[in-house]
C-alpha cells in the first residue's frame, strides 16, 4: 500500500464513518489543522497515534505502517493549482506575496518565515455579509546567516 492509496482510504474511511477531521485531531490530541495535514499524507504520526485513526477508521496494518513514514512533502498535482479554492491561496502569494516579504523583511530582517516550526489555526469568523474564513499562521523567524 502507498501513501497515497492511504490518503484515499482515509478520506473513504472517514466518509463512511461519518467523523470530522476535529473528532480525528481529538482522538489523537493534536490540532484540526495539522491532523487534518497529517491524514492527507503530509506529516507523520507516532506509533500511537496511528494505531488510534488505524482502530477509529478500521484501516487495515499497511495503511497504519504507512501513517508513520516520513512523506514526500507538496500535495499538489501541478504547478499552478487548478482547483479553486487552493488557487485562491496561490493568487493571494501572487498578489500579497511581496508584500509579505517586505512587512516580514522591515519588522525582523533578512529571513523566512519557517513552514516547518509552524502552527495554523482556521476558524470560522460569522458575518452578516457571509461568513468569512480565518487562517492565522504562526511561523519561526529564521534570519540568513553570513559565513
Amino acid at each position: 500500500m502507498n501513501r497515497n492509496e492511504v490518503t484515499e482510504l482515509v478520506i473513504a474511511q472517514k466518509l463512511r464513518k461519518q467523523l470530522t477531521w476535529p473528532q480525528l485531531a481529538e482522538a489523537i490530541g493534536m490540532s484540526k489543522e495539522w491532523t487534518t495535514a497529517a491524514l492527507l499524507g503530509q506529516m507523520t504520526l507516532t506509533a500511537e497515534q496511528a494505531a488510534t485513526i488505524g482502530a477509529l477508521l478500521e484501516l487495515p496494518t499497511a495503511a497504519v505502517e504507512q501513517l508513520q513514514v516520513v512523506p514526500y512533502k507538496g500535495s499538489l498535482p501541478s504547478a499552478v493549482p487548478t482547483d479553486p479554492l487552493i488557487y485562491r491561496f496561490y493568487e493571494l502569494v501572487n498578489v500579497y506575496g511581496t508584500t509579505f516579504k517586505a512587512l516580514i523583511h522591515e519588522e525582523f530582517g533578512d529571513g523566512i518565515m519557517s513552514a516547518i516550526d509552524f502552527s495554523m489555526d482556521l476558524q470560522r469568523e460569522p458575518d452578516p455579509k457571509g461568513d468569512r474564513v480565518r487562517i492565522v499562521m504562526s511561523g519561526k523567524f529564521l534570519p540568513y546567516k553570513s559565513y
